[in-house]
């Protein structure tokens, strides 16, 4: 089975990335493995990373999982995000 894409349902026949559509890699914590999809993010939002909801973190169905980019800003590569933990 191919990788997941964050949201995609668990039913989902394919839910693994599409053609065209640009993704980062979430390392760590309760959606390590997982792809977000970043198509169409504005450059700003992709620097500032991701809260993620997330029923397996630390508070449950409520919480959120932080991720930020794994490199430095500015870098040029933005291709994982990394887990910073679980917030309410």
């Amino acid at each position: 089975m191919g990788r997941r894409v964050y949201g995609s349902e668990p039913d989902d026949p394919e839910p693994g990335p599409r053609p065209g559509h640009d993704y980062v890699e979430l390392v760590g914590g309760p959606l390590d493995g997982m792809l977000l999809d970043v198509t169409g993010w504005p450059p700003r939002e992709v620097v500032d990373g991701a809260l993620l909801m997330s029923e397996h973190g630390h508070f449950g169905p409520a919480g959120r999982s932080q991720y930020v980019p794994a490199e430095p800003p500015g870098s040029g590569d933005v291709g994982r995000f990394v887990w910073r933990g679980d917030v309410p």
